[in-house]
């Protein structure tokens, strides 16, 4: 193998692992929510902590399609790792972050409802959830495609 098919190689492996680390951030809560709407509500996201419910009152509809919707994005984001089409991983990193910067800047905006902790927390881990879906997408068009029959089709 030459640099340049290693360096494609890496960056796929990379490019999937980033991929099923953002899913795993979505498939738990989304379940969660959609399991057990009320005690996501009162409990997430554990730990003693109550970030959902010092928010405002419980509403079982707002908080299923809270859920639903992180699942949806969890499978999009897991097939995308899976399948590693440019197309498709291109989709779900921007539909990810039509969800996650709304989310982030909303917990930016009220800081005042949660202990420094909490907000450090919050905030580092929204955070982190906007920054590596921008550098998956600064490589997606150096994407080595899968062979066989596990390609996408684009």
């Amino acid at each position: 193998m030459n640099d340049s098919r290693d360096e494609r190689t890496l960056i796929g492996w990379g490019m999937r692992l980033g991929l099923l680390i953002l899913a795993a951030s979505a498939l738990p809560v989304g379940l969660w929510a959609l399991a057990a709407p009320r005690c996501f509500y009162e409990d997430f996201p554990a730990a003693g902590r109550h970030w959902v419910s010092a928010l405002g009152p419980y509403n079982e509809h707002l908080i299923s399609d809270v859920g639903a919707g992180y699942l949806a994005l969890g499978v999009m984001l897991a097939a995308a790792g899976i399948f590693l089409g440019r197309t498709l991983v291109r989709v779900a990193l921007i539909a990810w972050l039509t969800f996650a910067l709304p989310h982030f800047a909303f917990h930016l905006t009220t800081r005042e409802t949660f202990s420094l902790a909490d907000n450090l927390a919050s905030l580092g881990g929204l955070g982190l959830v906007v920054l590596l879906p921008l550098v998956l997408l600064a490589f997606t068009g150096r994407i080595q495609q899968p062979q066989g029959g596990r390609r996408w089709r684009e």
